[in-house]
């Protein structure tokens, strides 16, 4: 089974959409586990109605981050996902889970890759930056994590127009429709790429 872990942060918005596909057909796998930063949030809520166990890890909880590293790696390395989703995940993936899981960590961000992406931005922060900069189109990106944030290899973009009048907060919304349908088509894709080269 190709067995998946979740990174969340918030909603768990993302989350839910590849639940829901899987349970339509359209993606051959099965959470294993949510791993989240912030405890009381949605995405939590998400993971104990479908019976899905959640770890909530935060660097705040330890005494430095060598041992919060350790921590995250010891609970992947305990769940044996093929693939880490992050879905949300307003952390940084340290080196130590990168080296862990090699091309096996994927993000989805809400702007066309390399625009508006790195350090800084994420959420509204991206919206507001593609409207101030009169872009004619955004959308989103699905790449693989790399040490650098958002410059890892890209496996799938999706467009849309940028209506010149609308709030970011609306811009949000139509994004957020274009991600739940990219991102669990681009997770069946490659999770078959991963498995045909490794047969």
């Amino acid at each position: 089974m190709n067995e998946l872990v979740i990174f969340a942060s918030g909603s768990g918005s993302n989350f839910l959409s590849i639940i829901n596909h899987i349970a339509n057909g359209h993606l051959n796998a099965k959470i294993v586990g949510l791993i989240t930063n912030k405890a009381e949030i949605g995405a939590i809520e998400i993971a104990q109605q479908y019976g899905i166990p959640h770890c909530v890890l935060s660097s705040a909880q330890f005494t430095n981050n060598k041992t919060y590293e350790s921590a995250l790696l010891n609970q992947c390395v305990q769940w044996n996902p093929r693939l880490i989703i992050c879905a949300g995940y307003l952390r940084k993936i340290p080196t130590n889970l990168i080296l862990a899981y090699p091309n096996r960590i994927l993000n989805i961000h809400p702007s066309l890759l390399p625009k508006f992406g790195g350090h800084g931005f994420y959420g509204l922060h991206v919206h507001k930056s593609v409207l101030e900069s009169n872009e004619t189109h955004t959308g989103c990106t699905i790449h693989i994590v790399s040490a650098e944030y958002d410059k890892g290899p890209i496996l799938a973009q999706e467009r849309l127009a940028v209506h010149p009048s609308e709030s970011a907060e609306h811009l949000a919304k139509r994004v957020l429709k274009l991600e739940h349908q990219l991102y669990p088509k681009t997770i069946a894709s490659y999770l078959k790429q991963l498995n045909n080269t490794t047969e």
